[in-house]
């Protein structure tokens, strides 16, 4: 890990600490103490059960891209992304990378290729979200009574999401969108790679070459619209029951609708690319929301810290336990926050390098 992160875990960390203080730690702790344990296990085998669907999701994407390896193989590769994710401030990208890189790796197929698989699988991921974040943006402005920052930070987000998420798409359907976008990471490149330029822009245009391929192979295909789609509401479905169950665990009454608005807005804050995982701002918001609307700040963070310990530490300490099977090399593969377009160039000359490697 590198010394950045710690720092961000760390900042996190004591962000939530402070929050805590001010509700009151030793209210926070009587209400942990009431909490129904076989309602805590139900929550963890809701995010079992999550771990399952995600993993057959990308199972079908990749089948679509002739990749079968298995949902017993894709489960441990989607759970060290998911962890990565957790640990780095990247937006909830950080993870990405990394289990297209383990799936080339074991699959031996291009990597482009992967990495298109796991694109598609988080675009997926997109249409139900948006959907929900749409209609949560509109009743948290009608019955919530936020800043205007915070509103603004929320809208902000929503709209980064879509454009991005719909750049991805309209890049793999449209080739004169894709060739611009081809160009501009040529002229990105060589500004900071100046060795050999056209064998350069043959590895960018076969890299997105054949990342186009692939993701138009696969939203022609019907299963992602028959199977896969459906499959991501019911993820999101199960996420929010998750919580809900959490929630029950301390015998308040809180109506799943809310629940689904307030897990919406704070999936929203943690793809600000800040701390990792969203550590602090996501607890932070989660808290406040649940609170203003009538359910006691003890409880709100009891449950949330419960809630977080199963979605945020389980799921980051089941995939940081599995990645040194994956071999050191997966290390080298996460990326953290690029903080200029030297550093965005030096990591795209890395991921052409490993694929021009990869082929030989």
């Amino acid at each position: 890990m590198k010394y950045k992160t710690a720092i961000f875990l760390i900042i996190g960390i004591i962000i939530m600490a402070v929050m805590l203080y001010f509700i009151g730690i030793d209210e926070v702790i009587e209400a942990l103490k009431i909490a129904n344990f076989w309602y805590i296990l139900l929550a963890i085998i809701f995010q079992i059960f999550t771990y399952y669907l995600l993993a057959l999701r990308w199972n079908i994407v990749n089948k679509i891209a002739n990749i079968d390896v298995g949902i017993e193989n894709i489960l441990p590769m989607l759970l060290v992304g998911l962890s990565i994710n957790n640990v780095t401030p990247s937006g909830r990208g950080g993870g990405e990378p990394v289990r297209a890189y383990v799936l080339s790796k074991y699959a031996k197929k291009p990597y482009e290729e992967t990495f298109a698989t796991v694109i598609s699988d988080r675009a997926l991921d997109m249409f139900p979200f948006l959907i929900l974040s749409i209609i949560s943006v509109i009743s948290i402005i009608l019955y919530f009574n936020l800043s205007y920052l915070l509103l603004s930070i929320i809208i902000i987000s929503v709209i980064g999401v879509t454009v991005t998420s719909g750049l991805l798409i309209y890049m793999s359907i449209n080739e004169k969108f894709g060739e611009r976008i081809t160009r501009w990471v040529i002229k990105l490149v060589n500004r900071f790679y100046k060795k050999d330029p056209k064998s350069l822009e043959k590895k960018v245009m076969k890299a997105i070459s054949g990342f186009q391929k692939t993701m138009r192979m696969m939203l022609n295909d019907k299963k992602i619209l028959y199977h896969a789609l459906p499959l991501s509401f019911v993820i999101w479905t199960s996420e929010i029951l998750r919580v809900y169950i959490v929630f029950s665990a301390f015998g308040v009454p809180v109506s799943p609708l809310l629940i689904g608005q307030v897990f919406i807005l704070a999936s929203l804050v943690g793809m600000i690319p800040l701390f990792p995982g969203g550590l602090g701002a996501i607890e932070s918001l989660m808290i406040g929301l649940y609170s203003s609307a009538g359910i006691t700040p003890s409880i709100s963070a009891a449950a949330t810290v419960i809630e977080r310990l199963i979605s945020f530490g389980m799921t980051t300490v089941i995939g940081l336990t599995i990645l040194p099977y994956y071999g050191e090399s997966v290390l080298d593969k996460i990326k953290f926050t690029s903080s200029n377009e030297k550093e965005t160039a030096k990591e795209l000359i890395e991921e052409l390098d490993y694929i021009e490697e990869h082929e030989k």
